[in-house]
């Protein structure tokens, strides 16, 4: 039987790294993990319509918070207004939780495509179908620009809801291109979103496919190789 596996855990220590870099022992782990999945949830209501890609934590003795995005004027505002106005809702959140707040550093990073990315595409096919525009429409759409990014050969879409206003929930797909899932060294994007509509909550997955992560170093040796061939056959 084979079993649907998570593209992002599946390439954990081979492509990916994990989001969440910290070591404790004993009570103070549970409270660090209690404090990271409270401090996610947070961010990311707080922060959607943000074009948010990725929330990464860091401890060591400072708490520090990296929010990849490709529109970080927004969340930095006027002379960082935004960021500061940011790290004391954190601190406050924190707080208001009972868990221990230490200094906060607050890092935001610019997504240059943000078209190759699965959680900003998810967020903009979530966008599209809260502002009742037809899903079918949607998924071509941003299909066509995820595909006219030259970084991206493939990208699938996948809804599931009360689509079109029916009485019946179902579920729709989309596909352009490849998604070899299988395969360890693809770089493979993975996202899932929720689109809040009166009827109900639309799910959507995205999976993009970016390339071999070691194809160029693989062609590089083919020709290296080559070289070397014709070196020989000269001499």
């Amino acid at each position: 039987m084979s079993k649907i596996v998570h593209p992002f855990a599946h390439r954990l220590g081979i492509l990916r790294d994990w989001r969440h870099r910290w070591f404790s022992v004993g009570p103070a782990y549970q409270e660090n993990l209690k404090a990271d999945i409270l401090l996610r949830e947070y961010l990311q209501k707080e922060l959607r319509g943000m074009y948010i890609g990725a929330i990464e934590i860091e401890r060591n003795k400072n708490l520090r918070v990296i929010l990849k995005t490709s529109r970080p004027g927004v969340i930095i505002g006027r002379s960082g207004e935004g960021s500061v106005k940011l790290r004391n809702k954190i601190a406050s959140f924190l707080t208001k939780k009972g868990l221990a707040v230490p200094e906060i550093k607050l890092d935001i990073e610019e997504i240059r495509s943000p078209e190759s990315n699965a959680a900003i595409v998810a967020y903009m096919v979530a966008e599209g179908l809260e502002k009742r525009l037809p899903f079918r429409r949607v998924l071509k759409q941003t299909i066509e620009k995820v595909m006219a990014n030259r970084d991206v050969k493939g990208v699938r879409i996948a809804l599931g809801g009360m689509l079109g206003g029916g009485s019946m929930s179902r579920n729709e797909e989309l596909k352009k291109g490849r998604i070899p899932l299988q395969t360890f060294r693809s770089d493979i994007d993975y996202a899932r979103e929720r689109a809040n509509l009166p009827l109900g909550v639309i799910g959507i997955k995205v999976w993009i496919y970016r390339g071999e992560v070691f194809a160029e170093k693989g062609k590089e040796k083919g020709k290296d190789k080559a070289k070397s061939l014709d070196v020989a056959r000269d001499k």
